[in-house]
């Protein structure tokens, strides 16, 4: 598979307390997740928007994990349906792997449902499946860990 990456687009971390922000956030989650899944708390952890020109067209979060010490869980991810297949998420999971790297955690957690595409991101950017001690998902949910080491 190939991917088109473009210079056109631009990473950038935001501040998920500001009114503009958590607007935009909120516009695409609602955009990207429609009614699938609740709405984060975006004044918590870290957030990013991907940029292509000035539009935001994709987002991702990382907080504190809950489920596992000394860990970063990858809570969301968004892209537009149009700006797909040009490794977004992929550019995104680098951004937070290296915040949660910068924060002295240890790996990054996170966890798909019935989202092949996403979870052959998350294989490509080398995490594994694991088996956590609490499964806190649905039945087929798929749970996945990738050790960073701290900085």
């Amino acid at each position: 598979m190939t991917f088109q990456v473009s210079a056109m687009y631009r990473i950038r971390a935001v501040d998920g307390e500001d009114d503009e922000v958590a607007t935009t956030l909120s516009d695409l989650h609602r955009l990207t997740f429609f009614e699938s899944a609740p709405m984060p708390e975006f004044d918590l952890g870290h957030w990013w928007l991907a940029f292509h020109g000035g539009v935001a067209i994709a987002f991702a979060g990382l907080v504190p994990s809950t489920h596992l010490a000394h860990a970063g869980y990858f809570c969301r991810v968004g892209v537009l349906r149009e700006h797909w297949g040009r490794a977004l998420q992929l550019r995104l999971m680098r951004a937070l792997e290296l915040r949660a790297r910068n924060n002295g955690w240890d790996c990054v957690i996170s966890d798909t449902t019935d989202n092949v595409a996403s979870a052959n991101n998350f294989i490509r950017a080398g995490y594994r499946l694991y088996r956590p001690q609490h499964p806190w998902g649905w039945p087929q949910t798929l749970y996945w860990r990738k050790f960073i080491g701290r900085a």
